[in-house]
């Protein structure tokens, strides 16, 4: 989870009212968008109907530290789809994304290709992959990717069999 949370919070600053930060905001939010029903949002956080309710009402104001971490997490997820949606599509068109990593990251290739550094958009792929519900190994494959073409193979014009690994991720945030 550690890149598609990077991704997240990348799209997080693109956001024009703050995400609600109390449990029981949080939870009455994720209510109103399963259309009321207690029942859905319990098996979405792992807890009883009764817990929801509990919540909804401000009867429970602090939840344990796991439960917290995922009420916030799938109302980061759900928070102003049509913002999140215009700064994907800017990033994955236009602007792309900055990525600030913290890794081991190794290349192989054959003898003579060079490594110079290139610019190059490929947001769309990551972005894509996230969307389809990738697992944080494939997005981690996706970014390491996407590195490798900005910065070795120029569009598959140069290093063709390059392979890129990005592993032991230390940390990693994208910037829009």
């Amino acid at each position: 989870m550690i890149i598609d949370n990077a991704l997240s919070n990348a799209f997080a600053g693109a956001f024009t009212r703050p995400v609600p930060k109390s449990a029981g905001a949080q939870v009455r939010y994720l209510v109103k968008q399963h259309k009321g029903s207690t029942k859905a949002v319990a098996a979405l956080l792992g807890v009883s109907q009764r817990t929801v309710e509990r919540y909804v009402r401000d009867q429970i104001k602090r939840p344990r530290p796991d439960l917290a971490e995922r009420m916030a997490a799938e109302v980061r997820r759900r928070w102003q789809p049509q913002v999140r949606a215009r700064a994907r599509k800017a990033a994955a068109s236009s602007t792309g994304l900055v990525v600030d990593v913290r890794a081991r990251f190794g290349f192989t290739a054959s003898p003579g290709t060079t490594d110079d550094a290139r610019m190059r958009h490929h947001t769309a792929r990551l972005l894509d992959a996230q969307d389809a519900g990738a697992t944080d190994h494939e997005l981690q494959r996706a970014t390491a990717d996407a590195l490798g073409e900005v910065y070795f193979r120029d569009g598959d014009r140069r290093a063709h069999d390059l392979l890129v690994e990005l592993t032991d991720i230390e940390q990693i945030q994208f910037e829009l």
